[in-house]
């Protein structure tokens, strides 16, 4: 990997490879990062802030993430830039460092594990299932759930999968618990199904 300090951006929200980032800059820690990213090496980790806010520091961060690019820069002057990022591979911070003056973690590849392809049929059927489930868990938290469709297969699974990598890295404790609760009742299920008493 490059540099062993890797300048970081928290963000409020997951992002996916491939993805583009557009980006107002404004705040001072980041625009000393943004000029140090279009002076020299233009990528700089991504992650998910668990608790906290994107302005002002004092986040708690996670520890998985994404390499982002810098295509396009804009100076605005008094410290002001906009920026396109296009999303690349995820990480793993093995160390965060002091922020100095922007956050910064020696980080390492994550590649996706490699496995079999999958038919269309199979995903269209676990898009159907897992359409069911948000709705239903969007329904008993008294939620609508949006989610726009795109004509591309791989753009709705991104909005579906964004939307719910926050929401699960938020809700963790509560999904671990309905899993649990749902892996119990399908076991009973199985039990009762083969006449052994639960």
């Amino acid at each position: 990997m490059r540099n062993p300090a890797m300048p970081m951006f928290p963000l409020e929200s997951a992002l996916l490879p491939d993805e583009d980032l557009p980006l107002r800059i404004f705040e001072p820690r980041y625009a000393q990062l943004v000029t140090d990213c279009v002076a020299g090496d233009p990528v700089f980790g991504v992650v998910l802030i668990a608790a906290g806010r994107e302005v002002g520091g004092g986040d708690d961060r996670y520890d998985i993430g994404t390499l982002a690019r810098i295509v396009e820069h804009r100076a605005h002057g008094d410290g002001r830039h906009t920026v396109r990022c296009r999303i690349g591979e995820r990480i793993r911070v093995r160390q965060w460092l002091p922020d100095d003056p922007y956050p910064r973690a020696v980080v390492e590849p994550w590649p996706d594990e490699p496995g079999d392809m999958v038919a269309d049929a199979a995903i269209r059927h676990l898009e159907d299932r897992l359409m069911e489930l948000f709705e239903r868990l969007a329904n008993a938290q008294r939620m609508t759930l949006h989610v726009t469709l795109s004509g591309k297969a791989s753009a709705h699974w991104k909005a579906v999968a964004r939307y719910r990598a926050a929401e699960a890295v938020k809700r963790r404790p509560a999904l671990e618990s309905l899993a649990r609760r749902v892996q119990t009742g399908i076991a009973r299920g199985r039990d009762r199904a083969q006449g052994i008493p639960g």
